[in-house]
């Protein structure tokens, strides 16, 4: 059942911002860890909780590239978001 629809932009970078309603019905809130998970036809967008273990182990390989993403280029490209 479809609760919201809303269009957002992709940035240069691939960043995209979250509509404000469309957290609030998600459940997510400031500092939430979300998964993407790609299928063919669709992107789904889940917070951690629902992700069985094994496919978090495979996410764990994220905090290696935490070092690339803490950057103060990474931290003006979100100011305004």
């Amino acid at each position: 059942m479809v609760k919201e629809i809303k269009t957002v932009k992709i940035t240069e970078k691939g960043q995209i911002v979250i509509p404000k309603i469309i957290r609030m019905l998600a459940g997510f809130k400031e500092g939430s860890r979300i998964s993407l998970i790609a299928y063919d036809n669709k992107i789904e967008l889940r917070p951690m909780e629902q992700i069985s273990e094994g496919l978090s182990r495979a996410l764990l390989s994220e905090s290696v590239l935490a070092k690339d993403w803490n950057t103060t280029e990474e931290d003006e490209a979100w100011k305004d978001l």
